[in-house]
């Protein structure tokens, strides 16, 4: 929707006009965010950074699958499979080859890039559940390969690669997980400033323009065959970023962690409740849904306290109910996500006191 602003409130330069950061208390807001984010290992909460850990490689996942679904309308399953591939190439460049985390995580996003390529070049001929089913083929075929005999040596078969070297910048050791946020948040920023900027040019214009009309955007001169790929490689450089984050985060890669349809599937859940298309969306989405997890895992021993006589079958199915019922919820009651209600927040508070 067009932003809504009282009259006079107008842009007088095109450097306004497109900047995001449009009032001086906007960068004081913002400055200090950052600063709590990276203040948060002083609390001496193992959960709080091991969260924010996950929410940061969570939301670079989610950032890629947000142009390669939320703008190009290319529906992908094999998100999760994509980080194994980031998860694995970092581990290994960082074991066999020494590379520090600033360079194995480059290429680790490089590498999974190519092999998103590989599972796009279907997305020409096929679209929607078609191309959801090639898709689907990545998520299971990239798990398979790692967990076959001749490749046991290196990537450590069914058990995965368990000793994942430990991140060190310039000497300094980030271990532990309060270590750990400090590489997580920055490369989280760098790739959030990445994908804002990409959903500004020509290029996430054009992806646009082939989510809303494939037809229309191809007579306007957009190759489609190309955008597609560059969407597919996009999506798995983040996806290969977000898992060289994990793989180091937890110390270990493998399909034993996760990394499987279930995650995938999730994945695009998140979308769905933060906003498809919209550059908030994989925030919005990645922290809530997370938070709500990790409630459920909570509030499911307590429910089986309550009622004992089902208590197996609560403390095993509660949190894939509760989410489902959240993510219904989202579909019935806003299903634009909380991105545009958070947009509707905003207009509502720029007119006050005229309502609409």
């Amino acid at each position: 929707m067009a932003v809504l602003r009282p009259a006079g409130d107008f842009d007088r330069s095109y450097q306004q006009d497109m900047s995001i950061l449009r009032k001086p208390w906007h960068l004081l807001v913002t400055v200090l965010a950052i600063g709590v984010l990276y203040l948060t290992p002083f609390l001496n909460s193992a959960y709080i950074t091991f969260t924010l850990n996950r929410i940061a490689y969570t939301v670079i996942a989610l950032q890629g699958l947000n142009f390669l679904t939320g703008f190009t309308g290319q529906i992908s399953l094999g998100q999760a499979g994509f980080m194994l591939v980031g998860g694995y190439a970092s581990a290994l460049v960082s074991t066999y080859w020494g590379l520090p985390i600033w360079l194995a995580i480059p290429f680790a996003a490089l590498a999974t890039g190519g092999v998103g390529l590989l599972f796009g070049l279907p997305s020409l001929r096929v679209k929607g559940f078609y191309l959801a089913m090639a898709t689907l083929a990545a998520q299971f075929i990239i798990p398979w390969l790692t967990r076959q005999p001749f490749l046991a040596d290196y990537l450590g078969g069914t058990k995965g690669f368990i000793d994942v070297p430990t991140a060190t910048i310039f000497g300094v050791s980030l271990g532990e997980q309060s270590q750990f946020v400090y590489l997580s948040v920055t490369v989280m920023l760098i790739m959030t400033v990445l994908a804002n900027n990409i959903s500004r040019t020509r290029l996430g214009r054009a992806f646009v323009a082939i989510r809303d009309n494939d037809l229309a955007a191809e007579l306007l001169g957009v190759n489609l065959f190309s955008y597609k790929l560059r969407a597919f490689f996009i999506a798995a450089v983040f996806a290969g970023v977000a898992g060289a984050l994990r793989a180091h985060s937890q110390r270990a890669v493998g399909t034993e962690l996760g990394y499987n349809l279930v995650e995938s599937v999730l994945f695009l859940g998140m979308l769905v409740i933060g906003g498809l298309g919209t550059n908030l969306g994989p925030y919005l989405g990645g922290i809530f849904v997370i938070l709500v997890s990790d409630f459920a895992l909570w509030f499911g021993p307590r429910l089986a306290e309550i009622f004992p006589s089902n208590a197996a079958a609560l403390q095993s199915s509660f949190r894939p109910i509760f989410f489902g019922m959240v993510l219904v919820l989202f579909l019935i009651f806003e299903p634009r996500g909380m991105a545009h209600r958070w947009t509707l927040i905003k207009a509502a508070w720029r007119l006050r006191p005229f309502a609409r």
